[in-house]
């Protein structure tokens, strides 16, 4: 997810400077769950494990060059330059440009971390298991069966006002899965604590070469071609 020089060490060092009992309760908060997310390393684009036209029917070769390496790119390219300045400010001790820049750490943060898991989802090859294992069994419990759970997450991802992203998640509070859905290019384990198991992008970059202004057969197909190896995967992960 990153590479390169690390951008936050000497903000880390800074605290004498810059302590988070000087910032809102809330910006410190998020913002020590964004750094943690990110790991203080300089970004890169992700690579795919799959060609761009892997994904066809369900998503064009033309959409997922867009959305890959210009649309992710950015995130990325803004992103560094955010954590440069967030470096800089917080070793200056400067608590108001420090708060300033939190929108958009937010913002360029939670798009890399969102895209990121949002690529490892997909899949040209996707088989749900049915073998009873922890996915079969979590998905039952809370929505007796995989139709059940798609046509309430598909619901929640539809419903999504302007952009933003529907999740399948667990809840580590519960210990259940459960759908979500959220604004923008909020991250959600940083934002909610919830731990993200699989995300549907509905920014009408993801689908408009393929399916204009008609979001619900976008996320209609998109169900074709989940990943349900790496969901069970995040939940094993997630669940322990």
């Amino acid at each position: 997810m990153s590479s390169g020089k690390t951008i936050l060490h000497k903000a880390l060092r800074s605290s004498v400077n810059l302590s988070s009992s000087k910032l809102p309760s809330e910006v410190a908060k998020s913002s020590a769950a964004l750094f943690s997310a990110l790991s203080g390393k300089k970004f890169e684009l992700p690579e795919l494990a799959y060609d761009y036209n892997a994904l066809e029917p369900s998503i064009s070769a033309e959409t997922m060059e867009i959305h890959h390496s210009k649309h992710h790119q950015t995130y990325i390219t803004n992103l560094n330059s955010t954590m440069e300045k967030i470096d800089s400010a917080m070793i200056a001790g400067n608590v108001s440009e420090t708060i300033a820049l939190q929108g958009a750490l937010k913002f360029n943060g939670g798009g890399h971390i969102n895209h990121t898991l949002f690529w490892e989802n997909l899949s040209p090859n996707s088989n749900f298991p049915s073998d009873g294992g922890p996915l079969q069994t979590a998905v039952e419990n809370r929505f007796d069966s995989l139709d059940g759970m798609i046509t309430e997450m598909s619901a929640k991802t539809i419903a999504v006002q302007g952009s933003g992203w529907g999740w399948l998640v667990y809840d580590p509070k519960c210990k259940m899965i459960d759908v979500v859905a959220l604004p923008n290019q909020d991250p959600l384990e940083a934002t909610t604590g919830l731990k993200p198991l699989l995300g549907i992008d509905v920014w009408e970059h993801a689908y408009y070469v393929d399916y204009r202004n008609v979001r619900p057969n976008y996320v209609k197909a998109i169900w074709d071609i989940i990943n349900w190896d790496v969901v069970q995967e995040r939940l094993v992960a997630a669940s322990k």
